[in-house]
């Protein structure tokens, strides 16, 4: 269980007891005490499962709000801890047939370092035992992982030694009813143990429905097509909690990425330790080809890393001493020494499964239509089925046993499942798809907007561009050489963390140019900086410095810093000796993905792209014009870029923002869907926007809008498949053109076609970008 706000103090006390709401000697609060928590709920196996819990949870002293969402197999519940807690919650799921408590990703991340290492050896005996004990023994574990398929397929052995016995072979009545009987035992025992406690507390879904068909096809004698009734349902329910358990898989695979032990520096010695010992600022050592197990910043060491389970990115990123890792990531070939900066539950993976799994419980605007749909819909055919099961043998038209046959055939060609599973199969596909490729949706709201959306508004600073200065132009005056030049202004600015200083010397390693050793340097306040470099004085600084000082500037190094500036790039002068014989100019340059992006996502049908600035309108034209933008706003201070969406949404309706997370905050919260970048190192992103993109890589962003669009689509598909089957199946049952079995038929198999084709989704390629 996972709780919101805090701990539940519904736990056993010191006599061993566990506190009732009423007790007096409880610690329980007596004052109002609203709490809100997460309960993963095992044994779910078909949509109906889910009402039915609704129902029960809703009914108990204290629940103000249950939602069960049967694709993420979790409940949100809502209640006052003076009348209810946590056990009497779970009590309820035990009574209705199902199992509560952690997930299995989250047993395993409550493992300890010790225990962990016990289970893994108890694991590999238990495992060596049974490879020595034969086949009989291996497929025991099979029966218990596939029970409810394994009593299916009992089912359909039975009902067919029957039918065929009797028909072929001469088998007397009495002794094939008794195997339908036992036919009927093996297809309807998952279907009662859930239904029935339902049913006591007043709730008749889908599977009370069926055990009736099947019950009243026997009283009439129909023995098979009760038997083929449940056949089909309970391997329907099967293959179902089949395919639902391969997408919750695409989640929990993440969570067992991050190792649950650590190898850590402390008092001078290595130990081993579980990760949920790690204290912050302890120094964690990452050997080469070792997944890493904590959040932190490299203190000692250089190697590759791949991101690729977090952030998405396919190359492995290069860290260096002061660079960030994040658990769950592959060390390449170097040794790593890392400080850990959070601790275990905090990390970045930790946060983000926590996300998704709630993202993945949030009930989208489609769901939230079909539940409508359902609640008028159910009453409804039952009612008018129970006229149509009455009224023709009153009148004369049909025989009862006729009559009884088609509305039972109509009750289930009416079970609406597929409508059930048409949106929460998809949504939770699509969320699992897009986190495994470095995209965080936060839910199936987020998930169908952004698949709507035709305008996206961009920040500028880290969005488009870069996000920090870079040299751009390098100019030098005869008799120097452009590498003689930046190996002068490395030199002064190799002890220097500016901007501007750091920008430098990237330039310089990226042209592998050598630069000698440096005297202290002095900074000229607000003008530049000077140095003795070896026998020369050198000093860089703006136009007005060397102005006021008096210093010709060559005419073609002024005309050059002129048209920089008309461009939005800043110089700088540099000065050698007394004579100024070069410059550098610097600007925040477009990412290189910037402008293919903003092309793919036109090609999505994007109409509308906008890009908000706090910067100058020179320097907003020339990043527009360079990204191919089509219109810009500059000059904003964070408040105006809220403002600005607001007028964007009054003109194209629905409108996403992107930006940093930061000052970027109030425009992402006031938009339609607020896309956050970079945001596996970004608390805010996480936190504020609605997508995430974890990598520092815009081209994600086309991925998120082509697969959230695709989604929509398939979330359409299922609906027309869903409600095109019930269109044509029920009038067709009712009117004698369709037999209860062929209804049967058609009910699992539109079932399993809204299922699998929800489960496409886990196949979407990042690279699959058309609309």
């Amino acid at each position: 269980m996972t709780a919101f706000k805090t701990p539940s103090p519904h736990n056993a006390n010191a006599n061993g007891r566990v506190p009732q709401p009423d007790d007096p000697q409880s610690d329980e609060p007596q004052s109002n005490d609203s709490r809100r928590e997460t309960i993963h709920i095992g044994g779910m196996d078909c949509s109906s499962c889910a009402r039915r819990i609704e129902h029960a949870v809703r009914r108990l002293p204290g629940v103000d709000r249950a939602d069960v969402h049967y694709a993420a197999a979790t409940m949100k519940v809502e209640y006052d801890a003076r009348h209810t807690n946590r056990t009497i919650l779970e009590n309820e799921l035990r009574q209705l047939g199902y199992s509560c408590g952690a997930t299995r990703q989250s047993q395993q991340a409550n493992t300890s370092g010790h225990h962990h290492a016990h289970d893994s050896h108890t694991h590999d005996s238990h495992t060596h035992h049974a490879a020595a004990g034969g086949s009989s023994a291996q497929s025991l574990p099979w029966l218990r992982r596939y029970r409810e398929l394994s009593l299916s397929l009992l089912c359909g052995w039975l009902l067919t030694l029957s039918f065929v016995g009797e028909k072929y072979f001469g088998l007397p009545h009495a002794a094939a009813v008794a195997l339908y009987a036992a036919a009927y035992g093996a297809g309807g025992y998952d279907v009662a143990r859930h239904a029935l406690p339902g049913v006591l507390r007043g709730r008749f879904d889908v599977d009370v429905l069926m055990l009736l068909g099947a019950l009243g096809a026997a009283a009439l004698g129909e023995w098979g097509e009760g038997a083929f009734l449940l056949f089909l349902f309970s391997l329907g329910h099967a293959l179902e909690h089949s395919a639902m358990e391969r997408a919750r898989d695409a989640i929990s695979t993440l969570g067992r990425l991050t190792p649950k032990t650590a190898l850590v520096r402390r008092d001078g010695h290595d130990e081993v330790i579980a990760v949920e010992e790690l204290r912050i600022g302890d120094i964690a050592i990452v050997r080469p080809g070792d997944r890493v197990s904590v959040d932190g910043a490299v203190r000692v060491g250089h190697s590759a890393i791949d991101q690729s389970p977090l952030t998405g990115e396919s190359v492995p990123v290069e860290k260096a001493p002061g660079d960030k890792v994040f658990a769950g990531a592959i060390n390449g070939e170097g040794s790593l020494e890392v400080e850990v900066s959070r601790l275990a539950q905090d990390t970045t993976m930790a946060r983000v499964l926590r996300m998704v799994e709630e993202a993945q419980a949030e009930k989208s605007p489609t769901q939230t239509f079909a539940e409508r749909f359902e609640r008028v819909f159910v009453p409804l055919v039952l009612v008018t089925l129970s006229l149509a099961a009455v009224v023709p043998p009153l009148l004369g038209w049909l025989s009862w046993e006729v009559a009884i046959l088609r509305a039972l055939g109509a009750l289930v060609a009416a079970s609406p499942c597929a409508l059930a599973l048409a949106t929460p199969a998809a949504v939770l596909a699509a969320i699992g798809q897009a986190a495994r490729n470095g995209v965080l949706i936060k839910g199936g709201v987020h998930l169908e907007n952004l698949g709507a959306l035709h305008a996206i508004a961009f920040d500028k600073t880290g969005t488009i561009t870069r996000g920090r200065p870079e040299v751009t132009i390098v100019i030098a005056m005869q008799p120097h050489s452009e590498d003689d030049l930046l190996s002068m202004a490395a030199a002064v600015e190799s002890r220097s963390n500016h901007p501007l200083a750091q920008a430098v010397l990237r330039k310089a390693s990226e042209r592998e140019v050598i630069w000698p050793a440096s005297g202290e340097a002095h900074a000229i306040a607000g003008h530049g900086v000077e140095a003795q470099v070896g026998d020369h004085q050198v000093r860089l600084g703006s136009e007005t410095y060397f102005q006021q000082q008096e210093r010709a500037i060559p005419d073609e190094l002024a005309a050059q810093a002129r048209r920089c500036g008309e461009a939005g790039q800043p110089t700088t002068f540099i000065q050698i000796d007394g004579q100024v014989v070069g410059l550098l100019a610097f600007s925040d340059t477009l990412r290189p993905e910037a402008a293919a992006t903003l092309q793919r996502l036109r090609a999505l049908g994007i109409s509308s792209l906008t890009m908000l600035t706090g910067d100058n309108a020179r320097v907003a034209q020339v990043v527009a014009q360079q990204a191919g933008i089509d219109e810009f706003r500059a000059g904003l201070l964070p408040e105006q870029k809220m403002s600005a969406i607001r007028e964007l949404q009054q003109q194209h309706g629905q409108v996403a923002m992107v930006g940093d997370g930061v000052n970027d905050a109030p425009a992402l919260a006031n938009a339609t869907v607020g896309i956050a970048m970079g945001a596996s190192g970004t608390d805010v992103a996480l936190e504020v926007a609605d997508v995430a993109l974890m990598a520092d890589d815009l081209s994600r962003l086309p991925f998120a809008v082509a697969l959230s669009r695709q989604s929509r689509r398939i979330i359409r598909q299922n609906l027309w498949i869903s409600l095109s089957v019930i269109a044509l199946l029920v009038p067709s049952t009712l009117f004698g053109f369709t037999r209860l079995g062929v209804a049967v038929i058609f009910h699992e198999g539109s079932t399993l076609i809204v299922l699998l084709n929800a489960l496409r989704l886990l196949r979407f390629r990042p690279e699959v970008t058309h609309s």
